[in-house]
């Protein structure tokens, strides 16, 4: 039910690892690991004082004096720029690229620079840092970039002609499944992009975990749910610390070396939903995700200019079966 724990004895002993979301739940328990294995951790997180006890609690728990807060709130693009830059100038290396952070079924609201805030965050905000960061995950290769999906993607759709749900009614659970959607694509479309620079992408669905993430899921709103539901929900998901394995194994296991493109059922790679396979789609989310974010066309990554066709471009990783399992971290 768990889907286990990481058992790679890997160290991180001069490795920088950036960690988004990291002050609580899924991030927080990645962020310990990753810790102990003697890694620079940079936990980036929109609460700073929630964020400066998470990395001082870390810091005690696992003698690693290199765990750091730095603010990041991933619903506006300067503070997403600031982060970066920051990153960029006092950072010699990034090795390790965790999009970990994430919103689920909140009611309907607007980032800061007027997107849906479940795609804004979700979606763009990483979409934008992983860009900013890339030159030095190249510079610092082999390197991973891990994107936190959930099994939601199954049912999401991208409406490119209202992905902030400005012309019809909002719909909060489609809104997020949308936004987990486009992580798969976006990992999809990134890894062509990586091809041949040693930096890796991998998406996952960590699984049923006891987060933070849930509360806008109204599931334990009546003292029926409280009462008698609460007790079996509590049987099926799984904690923080459980809940954190996958992040971790594709971060640090020799296994994944060299895997890219794929996307992971907790631990088990699996082949997505047909919907986050479609290439034409994914580049059409990498172009107006761009636009959105204001990438400049001439520092974008390219696909390799020797393809001439996404037909001829070198295969991804093939993940065999298809995942039929229900649930996801905030599903």
């Amino acid at each position: 039910m768990t889907g286990g724990r990481c058992t790679s004895k890997a160290t991180l002993t001069g490795k920088t690892v950036v960690i988004t979301g990291a002050n609580t739940g899924i991030g927080k328990e990645t962020a310990r690991d990753l810790a102990k294995r003697g890694g620079r951790i940079i936990m980036g997180c929109r609460d700073m004082e929630k964020c400066e006890t998470a990395a001082k609690e870390i810091r005690g728990n696992t003698l690693n004096p290199h765990v750091y807060a730095c603010q990041l709130d991933l619903a506006s693009m300067k503070s997403i720029r600031e982060f970066a830059e920051k990153i960029k100038q006092k950072e010699q290396r990034v090795d390790v690229l965790i999009n970990n952070a994430g919103v689920m079924r909140c009611p309907e609201g607007k980032t800061e620079d007027g997107f849906d805030m479940q795609f804004g965050v979700n979606h763009l905000g990483h979409f934008l840092l992983t860009n900013l960061l890339l030159d030095k995950l190249k510079e610092s290769a082999p390197s991973r970039v891990i994107n936190l999906a959930s099994l939601a993607h199954i049912v999401g759709k991208m409406d490119f002609e209202d992905l902030h749900w400005e012309k019809k009614k909002f719909d909060t659970k489609q809104a997020y499944c949308q936004s987990k959607l486009a992580n798969v694509l976006f990992t999809r479309e990134l890894a062509k992009r990586l091809q041949g620079t040693g930096v890796t992408v991998n998406a996952v669905h960590p699984g049923v975990v006891a987060t933070e993430l849930g509360r806008h899921t109204n599931l334990h709103q009546s003292r029926f749910s409280t009462t008698v539901l609460s007790p079996f929900f509590t049987l099926l998901v799984k904690s923080p610390e459980l809940g954190a394995q996958p992040s971790i194994y594709l971060a640090v296991s020799e296994e994944v070396e060299g895997v890219t493109g794929a996307y992971y059922d907790v631990m088990t790679e699996k082949e997505p939903w047909p919907q986050a396979l479609d290439e034409d789609v994914a580049l059409r989310l990498w172009e107006v995700s761009s636009r959105l974010v204001g990438l400049k066309e001439e520092g974008q990554l390219k696909p390799p200019t020797e393809v001439q066709s996404r037909a001829a471009q070198p295969a991804l990783t093939q993940p065999s079966g298809q995942s039929a399992d229900v649930g996801a971290e905030g599903l």
